[in-house]
């Protein structure tokens, strides 16, 4: 179904009731490419199912499509995620594509790929780029990472934090390094701040490690961690949690409004959330990013579901933390 099709729905009704219009796009000032469901983890949290056995990937004409749009666009940003994008064949020669072009490109990395096999030297790569990361640590206790992420998880990526601090990243402004939590099950993250104060100081004694910022996403039900909740029967409480947790203030904020997202076969959605829910963009806009005229993105309908109401719950939500204070 594509998204100018769908009835108008629940989060519709309380965004309308707070602003007197449907979501909106603005400029997109992020562009966020998905380079595949590839991944060498099988996270529990993973809303778009990555794993070792996932095989798609984007191919190189998607990407110079990418490339082109971004180009087209007054972008701030090149998001690249997955997956693991690091494990996509032409992520090196994109990047350097990105960055040739005068784009500033940013990695969401789950840290253990970098112990993968021919990802050796990944970290140099990116820091000799000066790509900025995002990685994914969520929580300081090694047994709360290895119950959501697998068994070793936090010491691969301890040891990928030290490689990463030995380059500046995390110690050097031009090399930004953010950490991110989401909550090992159907709760809201906690204050931001807060929770960035603790990580600053575990992370700092437990092992000498520094970063730029810590990021609060909460857990959309979608994907595996949607499965979970459905075995366990607590889907529908969640639900409840997040509907009744609806905070107005963090609808100018929302990642969708700002962003176009890509995913590895060029379809066009609002954010990676819809891309996992099989959710395109609205339907008076073209499905794939080979017809997209760019004028096109501002004052555009975003296609909403349930699952929004994780994005505007308690502190608000994004791919770059919570939205409010």
């Amino acid at each position: 179904m594509r998204g100018g099709e769908q009835p108008f729905n629940a989060f519709d009704l309380l965004v309308s009731q707070a602003r007197g219009d449907v979501l909106r796009g603005e400029t997109a000032a992020t562009l966020q490419a998905n380079l595949g469901l590839r991944c060498n983890l099988r996270c529990r949290h993973c809303h778009v199912a990555a794993s070792p056995d996932r095989t798609e990937i984007m191919g190189w004409p998607v990407m110079a499509a990418i490339l082109r749009l971004a180009e087209a666009l007054p972008v701030g940003l090149v998001d690249l995620t997955g997956g693991a994008p690091e494990l996509n064949p032409d992520f090196r020669r994109f990047v350097r594509a990105l960055c040739e072009a005068g784009l500033p490109v940013q990695v969401r990395t789950n840290l253990t790929v970098f112990d993968a096999p021919g990802q050796e030297d990944t970290p140099e790569f990116l820091a000799a780029h000066r790509v900025r990361l995002v990685a994914s640590l969520p929580c300081y206790l090694d047994e709360n990472v290895d119950a959501q992420r697998g068994s070793r998880t936090h010491a691969r990526s301890i040891a990928a934090l030290r490689r990463l601090n030995a380059l500046g990243y995390g110690r050097r402004a031009e090399l930004p390094l953010d950490l991110v939590y989401n909550p090992g099950g159907p709760w809201l993250p906690p204050d931001q701040a807060i929770l960035e104060a603790d990580y600053r100081r575990e992370m700092k004694q437990r092992h000498d490690l520094d970063f730029t910022r810590l990021l609060t996403i909460a857990n959309v039900p979608a994907g595996r961690f949607l499965e979970e909740l459905q075995a366990r029967g607590k889907a529908d409480r969640y639900r409840s949690l997040l509907r009744e947790s609806f905070n107005p203030r963090t609808l100018d904020g929302l990642m969708c409004r700002h962003q176009i997202c890509v995913a590895w076969n060029g379809v066009l959605a609002d954010c990676d959330f819809n891309l996992a829910l099989g959710l395109g963009v609205a339907a008076d806009l073209p499905a794939s990013i080979d017809l997209l005229v760019p004028s096109r993105l501002p004052g555009r309908r975003i296609v909403t579901g349930e699952h929004c109401f994780a994005c505007t719950a308690g502190h608000g939500s994004s791919c770059r933390g919570a939205l409010v204070a």
